[in-house]
């Protein structure tokens, strides 16, 4: 079982070092839509909560993102599950809440190993 979550924002490649900048974090996931980042949990690993994550990095950086041209609309969250068996997930109020709040799309895709 692997789950691989990213923060992805449709944008050209040509405003990737300013969104670094703004986020303060580097891009470290290669898209063909635009800049990301990437984070694998496996089956032993911690519990990764990415939605909390991500949103603390966009988190009072909306304005910057927006005078170069990205909007939340150009914001997404992505889960991707490897599963064995039955496909189960569970997100907690508060992340659904402060995900809507922010108007920020959660996409899921998951597959059987």
């Amino acid at each position: 079982m692997t789950y691989y979550y990213s923060l992805q924002i449709d944008a050209p490649k040509e405003q990737y070092d300013e969104i670094d900048i703004i986020l303060g974090i580097k891009s470290n996931f290669a898209l063909s839509a635009g800049w990301g980042i990437e984070l694998v949990e496996k089956k032993d690993d911690e519990s990764i909560f990415f939605i909390k994550y991500f949103l603390s990095i966009l988190e009072g950086k909306y304005e910057k993102l927006e005078k170069i041209g990205i909007t939340r609309d150009n914001i997404s969250l992505w889960m991707l599950y490897e599963y064995e068996g039955q496909c189960n997930m569970e997100f907690s109020p508060d992340d659904m809440y402060n995900l809507g709040k922010e108007g920020i799309v959660l996409c899921v895709s998951c597959w059987e190993n």
